[in-house]
């Protein structure tokens, strides 16, 4: 090994090749500078349904999502947040992408809070798509300051396609071009008639006290 000015000079098989500057005299090993971090930006908590009630604005509408591999059904409530009604679909694309439309949708609606329908298993499990789901929330999160809040969507696409063959006599064809954001009403109203339950029964355990 040779020194050459401030750079070690290593021959090998014949030929000199550098190793990097030498940092003292007695040949301390080059170190790459350490690049800091970023700090990662933090989403807004998951919250439970209760308290997304109390988190909500006056005036505020909830969003209804039904999140699919391939499609997202969308729904709004109205502003008293005791209706929910289908609104569009989302045809999936790039992931950054998809969130990049929900999160300008927000923000286009006046949306003060998001339920998404959570795919449980009829035993109560939850396999690799409400992983899935749960991810995509919390990614969400990142891009919106919204409270979102999980309601169990278990059987709500199926009863939401009875209701289109029986109520609606729509054939396959069009029962697909609609149910997804029909699944994403059907949560919804599910989620603001439980929130109505547990907003009457805190006003009737206030009464009694």
């Amino acid at each position: 090994m040779l020194i050459k000015g401030a750079t070690v000079i290593k021959r090998r098989r014949g030929r000199l090749s550098r190793i990097g500057p030498l940092f003292s005299a007695v040949g301390a090993r080059y170190k790459r500078p350490r690049i800091p971090l970023q700090k990662p930006i933090t989403a807004v908590p998951l919250v439970s349904l209760a308290e997304l009630s109390t988190l909500v604005p006056a005036g505020g509408r909830l969003l209804g999502l039904d999140i699919g591999s391939k499609r997202v059904g969308l729904a709004l409530s109205d502003e008293t947040r005791t209706v929910a009604a289908a609104d569009r679909v989302l045809e999936r694309e790039r992931y950054a992408d998809d969130l990049a439309q929900l999160a300008a949708l927000c923000r286009e609606r006046h949306v003060g809070g998001i339920v998404v329908g959570l795919p449980v298993s009829m035993d109560g499990g939850q396999g690799p798509q409400c992983q899935r789901v749960r991810q995509f929330a919390r990614d969400l999160l990142v891009r919106i300051d919204l409270p979102l809040a999980f309601w169990d969507e278990r059987l709500s696409t199926a009863a939401v396609d009875r209701m289109l063959i029986r109520e609606a006599d729509l054939s396959r064809k069009r029962r697909r071009a609609v149910i997804d954001r029909a699944a994403a009403a059907y949560i919804l109203q599910g989620a603001l008639d439980a929130m109505h339950v547990q907003r009457q029964s805190v006003k009737a355990a206030g009464d009694e006290a």
